[in-house]
């Protein structure tokens, strides 16, 4: 018996609804066709890797551990516009602005800095959009994995946790987050 249904596009298509054979019944045809891919596979080299001796080579794109960058002085680039929380569409950014007080000019580069700078890891997408957002080229993804934790809070990560070190007072410390060897 045949059934005739109309598509999206308004194309006819055929339907048959005849009955299955003894063997498509047993599904036995099927079996084997499984079989048989699962046994080209088992002779294929593979794609598994030896992750601590063995690095995996990245994408150019690949976007993993968020960062905030300093200046060569070892200054904070951040400027607290709030762009970066602005464009996260998982709102996974969060910041407070405060006003540079006289003396810690060697600490930040501009009058406004973020005192608080929060990113959500279990929200966070990986989008990029906060990389892209920024105007003072303060925040990017660099090319580390993300940590794993076993609590919700150490997901939750604080300006310590994101800013790079100083690259005049923890030149190797700097170096071991780039990726360098020192």
């Amino acid at each position: 018996m045949n059934i005739q249904t109309v598509s999206l596009s308004g194309r006819k298509k055929q339907v048959s609804n005849k009955e299955m054979t003894f063997f498509e019944r047993m599904y036995l045809i099927a079996i084997v066709k499984g079989l048989l891919i699962t046994i080209k596979h088992f002779f294929r080299k593979k794609a598994t890797i030896q992750y601590p001796e063995q690095v995996r080579e990245f994408s150019p794109v690949y976007r993993g551990q968020h960062m905030l960058k300093r200046d060569e002085l070892g200054r904070e680039n951040c400027t607290a516009c709030g762009l970066c929380a602005l464009s996260c569409p998982a709102e996974a950014i969060t910041m407070k602005a405060a006003e540079r007080q006289k003396g810690e000019e060697h600490l930040y580069r501009e009058e406004k800095y973020a005192e608080i700078y929060e990113i959500n890891m279990l929200r966070c997408i990986f989008c990029g959009l906060c990389e892209e957002a920024c105007p003072k080229d303060a925040i990017y993804l660099s090319e580390t994995f993300a940590p794993a934790n076993y609590t919700r809070k150490g997901f939750i990560y604080g300006k310590p946790d994101l800013l790079i070190p100083n690259p005049k007072t923890e030149a190797s410390d700097l170096a071991l987050a780039r990726g360098v060897e020192a």
